[in-house]
């Protein structure tokens, strides 16, 4: 777990910043491969997301979690540090729930479009459906759901930064997995964007600026590391991580993958998810 005395080094700083920055990029990904690709490849998407969500939920629980009780354990005694440990991890799951309650949305900013809507968004052409609604509804919804995505990119952003502070190869896999579950809600951002304005850029910068809250959510877990939080609240810190990435998982990442892939084909990838973070951590011990 990370030691004041040595917790901000330049290049890891550095380093982990950038993981959230790329992370936090892929929602322009996800609207290009809408504008671009010719195919939307749902179910690969599916088994990526699916394991994306194995990656995170093993990190969370077999090394997260366990390292943020033995942090807290060289500062409080007997059972308090297990309970803070568990305490952070539920405050962490209460505050994504709450960011969800509040954050308004027309339509779940988490989900893909559906096929006719992605091969429009291709073709330059909104379709008759989409122009009844009309253009200020439409706008609306784009501007909506990039809001909703750049406000849940924030605290990802953190987890990110955090996890990529404390191992760096723990922090590839978790910036990866981010990374795969924003190419959605790139797509989410365009669609409406696009049908609104008929603009293929103005609907990719907007998707982009709803990533930028990656890195910035990173910014601002350095600055509180930094000057803000007192070196015993970190493993609190890192239990809330935990308790993030876990709701990121079940809310965001499991349902898209079950909506358009296999149920055995997901389950099969969560698996992978996990063996793979398996290995790599015990390789690295």
């Amino acid at each position: 777990m990370i030691d004041a005395s040595h917790a901000f080094v330049e290049g890891s700083v550095g380093f982990a910043l950038g993981l959230t920055l790329l992370a936090g990029l892929a929602t322009g990904l996800g609207s290009a491969l809408a504008f671009f690709a010719r195919r939307t490849n749902t179910r690969l998407l599916a088994q990526s997301l699916a394991f994306s969500a194995g990656v995170m939920l093993y990190v969370s629980f077999v090394e997260i979690l366990p390292k943020a009780s033995t942090d807290l354990a060289h500062h409080f005694t007997g059972s308090a540090a297990a309970w803070l440990a568990n305490a952070g991890f539920f405050a962490g799951m209460l505050g994504m729930a709450l960011i969800d309650y509040l954050v308004p949305s027309a339509e779940n900013p988490h989900e893909l479009r559906a096929d006719a809507d992605l091969q429009a968004l291709k073709d330059g052409v909104a379709t008759t459906a989409a122009e009844a609604e009309g253009q200020r509804h439409l706008w609306r919804i784009g501007f909506l759901t990039a809001a909703a995505i750049a406000i849940h990119n924030f605290p990802e952003g953190m987890a990110t930064y955090l996890a990529a502070l404390d191992d760096p190869q723990m922090g590839i896999g978790i910036a990866i997995a981010v990374a795969l579950h924003n190419i959605p809600e790139g797509i989410s951002v365009a669609v409406p964007i696009f049908f609104a304005t008929g603009r293929r850029r103005r609907a990719f910068l907007l998707s982009l600026l709803s990533g930028l809250a990656e890195p910035l959510g990173g910014i601002v877990a350095a600055v509180a590391l930094n000057w803000l939080i007192p070196v015993e609240a970190t493993g609190l810190l890192f239990a809330s991580v935990a308790g993030i990435m876990v709701y990121i998982s079940i809310d965001e990442l499991l349902p898209t993958a079950h909506k358009y892939g296999h149920s055995h084909e997901v389950l099969a990838c969560i698996a992978g998810g996990m063996a793979v973070m398996a290995v790599s951590l015990l390789i690295l011990r």
